[in-house]
């Protein structure tokens, strides 16, 4: 039985050493704004929902070269390196290229569909709500819908305004239309939440490395033996099962099964070209 163990960087190929060296580069550059600049390339560079007053056409590539720590930049690296070391010697540099980026924004792409879904299903029960707010069906409002958004300083800012509001409910001051303004804030913030890091391209690797070698073995933590494809599997249904349960882990779980969907599709294709040209 073949096996696959990675091998060393003096046979890295041109694409993945330059596209580590690339994202290293931007890493260490987003760490010098922020520090000597006080300013966060996330802000530019980071994939933000069109919605939102940061969001730019060109975020759908650089996404892919920020990351959000040194461990995530590393295992992203690392996973490029060992899977990507080999595909890039079968296919060319080329082809191997067309499908990291293919596969990254096809990622970004699924990415901005779910977030789309979550975000304009929010805004109809805020449209909903509008036409008849009150304290208790604001709180329901927040408990059923905006709950995954809130973080301990939002659910502060929450609590406080619902206290005020029912101290001096016969005031006159409309809280009905200031709850659903602060409704929209904290739907606006969730379109603020920016998506870094090559995952979803290194996903992608990851499938054709299982779909061009599934019976090489791979070892998980360099001593379990598990056939390539069963491994690309097994992390398909984590991140499918992930992302349906997720619970504001701050993973973009259905980016990675993205990127794996359009890196399925692309080779399918690529298989077709050369089965056509092959009855020619």
């Amino acid at each position: 039985m073949e096996q696959y163990r990675p091998q060393g960087f003096k046979v890295l190929p041109t694409v993945v050493k330059n596209l580590i060296i690339i994202n290293v580069i931007f890493y260490l550059a987003t760490l010098a704004f922020n520090r000597s600049l006080g300013i966060d390339l996330t802000d530019y560079l980071g994939l933000y929902f069109f919605k939102s007053d940061y969001f730019h056409a060109y975020q759908y590539i650089t996404y892919m070269f920020m990351h959000g720590g040194i461990e995530h930049l590393f295992f992203n690296m690392f996973a490029l390196w060992m899977f990507g070391n080999v595909l890039e010697n079968y296919w060319g540099p080329k082809r191997f290229l067309l499908f990291y980026f293919v596969t990254g924004i096809g990622a970004a792409i699924v990415h901005t569909i779910v977030i789309g879904i979550d975000y304009f299903s929010i805004q109809a029960a805020i449209n909903v709500y509008a036409a008849s707010p009150g304290p208790e069906a604001f709180v329901a409002l927040v408990q059923s819908e905006l709950s995954s958004i809130l973080t301990p300083e939002k659910v502060a800012n929450v609590n406080a305004f619902l206290q005020e509001w029912q101290m001096n409910a016969s005031s006159g001051y409309n809280y009905g239309y200031q709850s659903v303004e602060l409704a929209q804030q904290l739907l606006a913030s969730r379109a603020d939440i920016a998506t870094v890091g090559a995952s979803g391209a290194v996903y992608g690797i990851l499938l054709a490395f299982g779909m061009m070698f599934p019976n090489q073995l791979i070892y998980l933590y360099f001593l379990v033996p598990i056939k390539a494809k069963w491994f690309v599997l097994g992390y398909g249904v984590l991140e499918l099962v992930s992302g349906i349960l997720s619970t504001g882990d701050g993973i973009a779980h259905f980016a990675h099964l993205g990127g794996m969907i359009f890196g399925y599709f692309l080779i399918k294709y690529w298989k077709k070209q050369e089965i056509n040209r092959w009855r020619m």
